[in-house]
């Protein structure tokens, strides 16, 4: 199995390719720390029992492997690249229970800003995050401020801040006027 591998603005993350889906219909899952699996992928266990990883991400059709400041991609990539040739030449699923998204409750009166929102994020927004190997994911709009969690190669992304203030609240704020600002919660 040939499995490319492409950069992600944040150097701690690379973004693994396999040429196969990984996540079905625009799903995706976040693995923030070895904890975080819970009986969920056993893909995602057989990547954090390598030395040095501290993330794992699921989107469409990539893996992105975010590593601990202790280790150098040199070492880290190739044992990378073998766990998951190795783990997808099994043809189990990398992931078999996803997670459930907890939104905020949306009030009376702002559903059709939420649709608008979930919207533009589908359309114009998580597709190019996506290309840099993270995810952003909805969670809640209230008095005008949009909630929202980054992934995968996302979190902790020195650009992700900028990304979500001059970006997305730009954007967001000029498609619908009632949106005043942006801000990232944890997951």
């Amino acid at each position: 199995m040939f499995i490319e591998t492409e950069d992600t603005p944040n150097p701690a993350t690379l973004k693994f390719l396999p040429g196969r889906d990984i996540m079905p219909n625009g799903a995706t899952a976040d693995f923030i720390d070895a904890d975080s699996v819970a009986g969920r992928s056993r893909l995602a266990e057989v990547l954090f029992d390598l030395d040095g990883v501290a993330r794992v991400f699921f989107g469409g059709d990539f893996i992105a492997v975010t590593k601990a400041d202790t280790v150098e991609w040199d070492d880290l990539k190739p044992q990378v690249l073998s766990a998951i040739a190795d783990y997808l030449a099994t043809g189990q699923a990398p992931v078999e229970q996803e997670a459930v998204v907890i939104e905020d409750a949306v009030a009376p009166g702002d559903e059709e800003i939420v649709k608008q929102i979930k919207e533009l994020l589908d359309t114009r927004v998580r597709p190019a995050v996506a290309g840099d190997g993270g995810d952003i994911v909805f969670r809640g709009y209230h008095d005008g401020i949009v909630r929202l969690t980054m992934q995968g190669a996302c979190s902790g992304c020195p650009s992700s801040r900028a990304t979500l203030k001059h970006g997305v609240e730009n954007m967001l704020r000029h498609y619908i006027p009632e949106v005043v600002s942006v801000e990232q919660v944890e997951a």
